[in-house]
């Protein structure tokens, strides 16, 4: 059987910000089944990188390729494949957790029966939360909203800004169990994280200075 080759590449990346060269002549490579974890001190470039890597800010220098093409050339075929958790997790506070999902689902030309919507909701434990407005929610719950995203898109490659944020140990587990389920259907992630992720093979590490 022929091989792939890996789904997604960094070659030669440069990011600069405010004047300050965050890194250079970075190279990258992931292939489904894998997960990508940067690490680095804040500061180092993180959330540029993976911004970079999402299609959503440009290279100061240098290409990333998926499926051996230019994501700028076939951008929109490309951010039809990409599932992206940032900082900010795009919720709007007034409306219900079940609004907000389907808010961001439609945005991205994806809609779910009820019964996946439920399926969702209880599976990162947020069943009978479907009509509370997200502003009171505590922040882990906002978080696992985004979860409930995750699960619902149907994008290949995830590419996650720190994750586990405001997530209890059950929290935790769920975002490793998603990403390990997410691997096995022939997905791959990007993440970040300041602690360790555990998952059984496919892990591989970036340290940025």
């Amino acid at each position: 059987m022929n091989d792939p080759g890996p789904a997604l590449q960094a070659r030669g990346l440069e990011c600069v910000r405010s004047d300050s060269l965050l890194f250079s002549g970075l190279n990258l490579s992931v292939r489904t089944g894998q997960v990508l974890q940067i690490e680095g001190p804040n500061g180092s470039g993180k959330t540029s990188l993976l911004r970079i890597l999402a299609g959503l800010t440009p290279p100061s220098d240098g290409e990333v390729l998926w499926r051996g093409e230019n994501i700028l050339r076939r951008r929109s075929a490309f951010l039809s494949e990409v599932s992206y958790l940032g900082h900010q997790l795009g919720l709007k506070a007034e409306l219900s957790v079940e609004e907000n999902l389907r808010l961001s689902l439609a945005l991205n030309g994806l809609s779910f029966s009820p019964v996946r919507l439920a399926e969702a909701l209880q599976a990162v434990g947020l069943a009978g939360r479907e009509d509370s407005p997200a502003r009171a929610l505590s922040a882990g719950q906002r978080q696992r909203i985004t979860l409930a995203r995750l699960i619902l898109s149907t994008a290949t490659l995830w590419i996650l800004d720190e994750p586990f944020t405001a997530l209890d140990a059950s929290g935790v587990t769920l975002v490793e169990t998603l990403l390990a389920a997410h691997l096995n259907r022939g997905g791959l992630a990007v993440l970040t994280s300041h602690q360790a992720v555990q998952i059984n093979g496919g892990l591989i590490k970036l340290a940025l200075a």
